[in-house]
């Protein structure tokens, strides 16, 4: 088996891909773009019909909103 070939170096091959995908991509700069990047994979999840992918990320936006308690709702 050549070494290109062996089951660590297409580990090692993968591992780096997916940490080159994530630098490119980053961390999200503030709530809005978190939300944001959860209402697009709902919505995809949606198109393809994918019902249990979509309602994790339905609960997963639920979670993200921001939240007032009626006191402070109360002072505005």
């Amino acid at each position: 088996m050549a070494h290109s070939e062996s089951p660590i170096y297409m580990s090692y091959r993968l591992a780096g891909a997916v940490s080159a995908g994530r630098k490119r991509r980053g961390a999200a700069e503030n709530r809005e773009e978190v939300l944001a990047r959860l209402l697009k994979k709902r919505a995809a999840a949606h198109r393809a019909g994918l019902t249990d992918l979509e309602r994790i990320m339905r609960d997963q936006i639920e979670w993200s909103l921001p939240v007032k308690s009626p006191k402070e709702d109360a002072s505005v």
